[in-house]
């Protein structure tokens, strides 16, 4: 039934493009909370991102005191704010264990994500993502150029969801790759020899090689690098230990799955461990040394959006209320809840308040926003990463002796309105659908957020105490990939010209 449903959304989205506006509702709440207390292929040499396959409530002012709200809708005008007064705070962890998509609730806008990607009845990353993968490793230096190389990879994305379809036939399938499963066994095999070089610099041979990974997808990299290490340092390999930290329960299966499928992958087993649990659950303290592991994990964690009082600069936190016909309205508060005002001072200190905003702040760029017809009380909104923070935080207190490598999106094409706003997209009938709002139809949308790597690095140091540098991924390519690797004929290298929007950050 579920499926249906969707399948006749999808078809309005496509009827009426831009898709999915939600309805929105951006009320000011500074006497509301007195009351309560509270991926077509992508094949852009320098602009990547996720690709996909191509063919509080309450009110102590009267609701009609219209000098006590804001309010703006894109469609329709209606006033909801009876029902957000009467609407229960949710959070992500107590819809955990819901089947069904929460009605007749509000919640912050960060909950509402985790809610969208991580349910594991409903979520994104828990019933609908698949990974391509495309067979035997692309043999680069006999590939022409870099042109020949986007059709063959384009030829093997419509065999592989043929052959999908052929077992269970899919409108609304969500497919799409990654720079482990392009350019395997390379990719890994340049992660691999980061690991090795610098663990022998630093505690080899008194501690074991532990590695921890973090969404792990279909366990391509974890693969990668123990068949490097075990082929090319097999002391090393004597003492590597390899642990995958996978929230969603079907890619932990299809993890376990990779290992078993060959007898490479089988020879791991006593190496590896797949640990079935959110990091954000992790309660464990690990004392030894070990590597920390994250690609292309930063941007699907959720933020929550600000507002700006143009006036005063007063921040305002997103809300979203869900009405009992299933529609999506955003509100905002002054009241910060205390995640988001923690980022805030951890922000502010860590970078001695140097950092971009949604609004104006020369008295001339104030003057100009004020005359502007029909503008707005409230900023463009700022989507800030709360849940990246407590990531840190969990690293600082329980791996007190990692070492991090991460590498994501700077910037990300085609993203929605806003400072650090995502791209928020589906796929129907293998056509991408990208949408204006993160307020969507949870689990049949990605929100993938850019990464802001000045900010988020000072952040990172200020929360564990260590150093760290920043890179581009050609930088951290051409220093650990064998480049003659994945070069084609004409010279053209798709590993380094890839990606040219992502970054690579490591402890030092």
């Amino acid at each position: 039934m579920d499926s249906q449903l969707v399948n006749q959304l999808f078809r309005q989205l496509f009827r009426h493009h831009p898709a999915c506006q939600s309805q929105k509702h951006l009320h000011h709440l500074a006497t509301a909370t007195a009351h309560n207390g509270h991926r077509v292929q992508q094949y852009n040499r320098r602009q990547q991102r996720r690709s996909y396959s191509s063919q509080r409530s309450g009110a102590s002012s009267p609701v009609g005191d219209e000098s006590q709200w804001q309010q703006r809708t894109k469609i329709l005008n209606q006033d909801m704010t009876e029902e957000y007064k009467r609407a229960p705070m949710v959070t992500a962890a107590e819809l955990w264990g819901r089947k069904q998509r929460p009605r007749r609730v509000k919640m912050l806008l960060r909950d509402f994500i985790e809610d969208s990607l991580y349910n594991p009845n409903y979520g994104y990353f828990s019933k609908q993502v698949t990974i391509f993968t495309p067979g035997e490793p692309f043999d680069f230096p006999n590939l022409r150029d870099e042109t020949e190389f986007q059709n063959v990879l384009s030829q093997r994305y419509v065999d592989f969801e043929d052959k999908l379809d052929e077992d269970a036939p899919s409108d609304t399938r969500q497919l799409w790759y990654t720079p482990t499963e392009l350019f395997r066994p390379y990719y890994g095999e340049a992660i691999a020899r980061y690991l090795v070089a610098n663990y022998k610099l630093t505690t080899y041979p008194y501690h074991d090689l532990i590695i921890y990974e973090m969404g792990a997808g279909r366990g391509t990299l974890m693969l990668n690098i123990l068949d490097y290490i075990r082929d090319m340092d097999p002391d090393v390999y004597a003492r590597t230990q390899y642990k995958v930290i996978e929230i969603s329960d079907s890619l932990a299966k299809v993890q376990n799955s990779t290992l078993m499928r060959s007898a490479a992958g089988r020879g791991h087993l006593k190496k590896v461990e797949i640990i079935n649990q959110s990091i954000f659950d992790w309660t464990q303290p690990v004392p030894s040394p070990c590597f920390f592991l994250a690609f292309e994990v930063f941007d699907n964690f959720a933020h929550d959006a600000i507002r700006y009082d143009l006036a005063t600069e007063t921040p305002m936190q997103a809300v979203v209320l869900i009405s009992e016909s299933n529609d999506f309205f955003e509100f905002y508060s002054p009241v910060l809840d205390p995640v988001a005002a923690r980022y805030f001072r951890v922000r502010e200190a860590a970078t001695g308040g140097r950092y971009k905003v949604p609004y104006p702040t020369t008295k001339l760029g104030k003057w100009v926003s004020s005359i502007k017809p029909f503008s707005s009380t409230m900023s463009e909104p700022e989507y800030i990463p709360t849940r990246l923070m407590q990531f840190f935080d969990v690293l600082s207190k329980y791996f007190p002796a990692h070492r991090l490598l991460t590498s994501d999106f700077h910037s990300l094409p085609d993203a929605v309105s806003g400072v650090n706003a995502p791209i928020v997209q589906t796929r129907y009938q293998r056509r991408p659908v990208p949408v204006t709002t993160p307020l969507v139809h949870q689990g049949y949308f990605d929100i993938m957020f850019p990464t802001d790597f000045r900010v988020s690095e000072l952040v990172y140091q200020a929360i564990t105490g260590k150093l760290s540098r920043v890179m581009s991924h050609e930088e951290f390519m051409r220093s650990w990939a064998y480049l003659e690797e994945t070069e084609t004929q004409s010279g053209e290298n798709p590993l380094l010209k890839w990606y040219k929007n992502a970054s690579v950050m490591y402890t030092v």
